[in-house]
């Protein structure tokens, strides 16, 4: 008995000793981790800019199947946010400010423990992406004990930091290098009724500016009664790749012609029918020059005559509004041609002549018999008739 009283007293000796410890033990943490990703920044920026996907690539989350996440109607850029809940715990994450391409600052809460997380990306060499993860914050008391048991915050955090980080050069290398090209040939485009906005675009942020716009848009029509007939789509008025620019309108498919008020950002208007040469692209949006080339190929080996007065129409069949993995996104993309005038060549019409002839008899030509002697003419010779040239 007394051998398990100095064992007890021990145990609680030890658990009042780590208790006293942690709690002297300061609550900050400070970890930072990077690694070089092998895909575009854009790509890796869209990605991490979309909370959906951080099931996808978090350690603990990937390891714990259990854990459920909940994500709102905004789950990319400013005040985008998303919620989990697990066995151990509840978080929730939401973000504050974002640089196009270039960094994402974000707030994570977990019972208790607090960080600001900061994201940042840099292009290297061959197309590839170096993306640095930290994080800053104060640990719960709890957390504390866990990091103080398992070597530290540094490397607790930064373990996760590093298997999410692996996480994401895997799924992204998947997501980019998946991908289709399709040519579908020569096609009609009917005329489309459709609320846009206009503007010019840096052709690297199109995909960016079309889902802040696509919302506004579909919010537009809702809030006017109206029915969309289609999916979204882009009218490429310029697309300039010199300079990088294109003139843009962002539109989204209605069931009839309509008239908006002036002094509004949205717009109306309509899209006429005309010919085109359509493309399928399958995956990610890096891959649509590569697209829009074998289209332009497959225009000039059929020696088709392109119509010049705009360039091309996107049709974004699967976005990223609707799905989260790149290599699902789906867009059509039509070039305008002028069509080929095949000439009307008129068949001969039979049916008159030979119904003449069938009304008209053939007359047998008369027997002609040699008088004995020759009759003396009584009336001159008819005079031939002179026949036209004309």
């Amino acid at each position: 008995m007394k051998i398990l009283k100095y064992l007890f007293l021990f145990a609680l000796l030890s658990l009042v000793a780590l208790t006293v410890f942690v709690a002297t033990q300061k609550g900050i943490f400070d970890v930072e981790r990077s690694k070089v990703i092998n895909s575009p920044r854009a790509t890796v920026y869209s990605y991490l800019n979309d909370f959906r996907n951080y099931e996808d690539f978090e350690s603990w989350s990937v390891e714990d199947p259990s854990i459920k996440m909940t994500f709102p109607n905004k789950t990319s850029g400013n005040g985008a946010s998303f919620y989990w809940d697990g066995a151990d715990g509840k978080g929730n994450a939401i973000t504050l400010k974002t640089k196009e391409g270039e960094s994402i600052e974000q707030k994570m809460q977990y019972d208790g423990t607090e960080a600001d997380v900061s994201w940042t990306l840099k292009d290297t060499l061959n197309g590839k992406t170096k993306v640095t993860w930290k994080a800053k914050g104060t640990m719960s008391f709890l957390f504390k004990i866990y990091t103080a048991l398992h070597g530290g915050s540094n490397k607790v955090i930064g373990t996760i930091y590093e298997k999410s980080l692996a996480n994401i050069d895997k799924n992204l290398d998947y997501e980019t290098k998946t991908y289709a090209i399709k040519v579908d040939g020569l096609v009609k485009k009917t005329e489309t009724p459709y609320i846009r906005q206009t503007f010019t675009s840096e052709i690297e942020k199109v995909s960016k500016n079309a889902r802040i716009v696509i919302p506004k848009l579909i919010h537009f029509s809702e809030t006017n009664g109206l029915s969309t007939s289609g999916k979204p789509f882009i009218i490429y008025h310029t697309y300039d790749t010199k300079t990088g620019l294109a003139k843009i309108s962002i539109c989204l498919p209605i069931n009839k012609e309509i008239s908006i008020s002036s002094g509004s950002d949205i717009l109306s208007g309509k899209l006429n029918g005309f010919d085109a040469v359509k493309t399928t692209l399958t995956g990610d949006y890096s891959h649509r020059n590569e697209a829009i080339a074998k289209t332009v190929a497959f225009i000039n080996n059929g020696k088709i005559t392109p119509q010049l007065s705009w360039s091309h129409l996107e049709v974004l069949t699967l976005s990223r509004l609707d799905v989260k993995g790149s290599s699902k996104l789906e867009t059509e993309i039509y070039f305008p041609i002028i069509p080929k005038v095949e000439p009307v060549i008129a068949q001969p019409d039979y049916s008159q002549e030979t119904q003449t002839q069938a009304q008209e008899p053939v007359q047998a030509e008369p027997v002609r018999r040699k008088p004995a002697t020759p009759a003396p003419a009584t009336t001159p010779p008819a005079k031939e008739e002179e026949q036209s040239e004309f």
